[in-house]
């Protein structure tokens, strides 16, 4: 019987998006007390609904008077899962955060139901990974080593996750072309001037300037229409495609966040950009390149004067 070969998904690529999850989860909580997040919304009723499914959130199983005391207690397990440390025992109570935010808050937006449903696939994945911290290495295979399906199973999950997002972005591009406003270029003049998303003070003069300017409303509205189709088919590109998209998806979100402030779905969305743009079994040495780029910072530079070290050892 042939035997197929597959990538360890236990990579600090998968690891970074796992931080940067659990980071735009991290700061919606730590930035906004009980009174903001669980309030009335009207026809629903008050938040956390603690019906059916959802009454298992983390902040149904509390009073109302310890939301606090429990948001401090998942902002602290959502530093440990972005600090990297034991990903087989920390992801499964980060998804279950995800889902307790996600479930529980009265205002939820996209970035929190991507952050859900990524943690969750990820979860799948972190069930096999021998590794103390997301950022390590894999070491070499031993008779300990995880077994092969449990290879499979994450290589599987993070498939889903790929998919998840193509899905995603084909749909969030498609569901804004029967919208007059998104096919004559001219939404984004009405968004960021609207009021409650709308760009903040300090960015409006420059802002207004491009969306006053008919070519410039147009490439604001129509570039990310194309730039969320080319993502939706990313899986279909060579992978050196995939790495130019990448830069210019996470700058789309990021510009985003600096518009309409929605800097939790920026983060959640460049997470979901690396599971998706990244080959399978990416593993790139970010503990290397940190400690390369801290001694390039602290060698001291020769004074103009005097010969450098090495050739002064000569």
């Amino acid at each position: 019987m042939r035997r197929r070969n597959i990538p360890a998904p236990w990579t600090a690529g998968y690891g970074l998006a796992r931080t940067l999850l659990a980071l735009g989860t991290l700061g919606t909580l730590a930035f906004s007390d009980a009174a903001t997040l669980f309030r009335e919304v009207a026809t629903v009723g008050q938040y956390p609904l603690c019906r059916g499914v959802t009454a298992g959130g983390a902040f149904c199983l509390v009073e109302p008077h310890q939301y606090d005391t429990m948001r401090w207690l998942c902002c602290l397990v959502l530093l440990v899962a972005a600090s990297g440390w034991r990903p087989r025992l920390t992801a499964v109570p980060h998804a279950y955060v995800a889902f307790s935010v996600f479930t529980g808050i009265s205002i939820p937006d996209g970035g929190d139901q991507i952050t859900w449903v990524l943690t969750l696939l990820i979860a799948i994945v972190s069930l096999g990974d021998p590794r103390r911290w997301h950022w390590q290495q894999l070491p070499p295979p031993s008779d300990s080593a995880p077994r092969p399906f449990l290879a499979l199973l994450g290589i599987s999950a993070i498939a889903v996750a790929r998919i998840q997002m193509a899905v995603l972005y084909f749909q969030s591009c498609v569901a804004k072309l029967p919208h007059a406003e998104w096919a004559d270029g001219t939404a984004l003049y009405y968004w960021v001037n609207n009021y409650a998303f709308g760009a903040p003070h300090w960015l409006r003069p420059v802002v207004t300037a491009i969306v006053d300017n008919p070519l410039g409303v147009a490439a604001m509205t129509w570039g990310p229409l194309l730039l969320e189709i080319a993502l939706a088919a990313a899986l279909l590109m060579p992978q050196k495609v995939r790495w130019m998209l990448l830069p210019a998806g996470v700058l789309f979100h990021l510009s985003i966040a600096i518009t309409m402030g929605l800097w939790s779905f920026a983060l959640a969305m460049s997470g979901g950009l690396l599971l998706l743009l990244a080959p399978l079994g990416h593993d790139p040495d970010i503990r290397h390149m940190f400690r390369k780029a801290s001694r390039r910072t602290a060698a001291p530079r020769p004074a103009p004067d005097e010969p450098a070290k090495e050739h002064a050892a000569v």
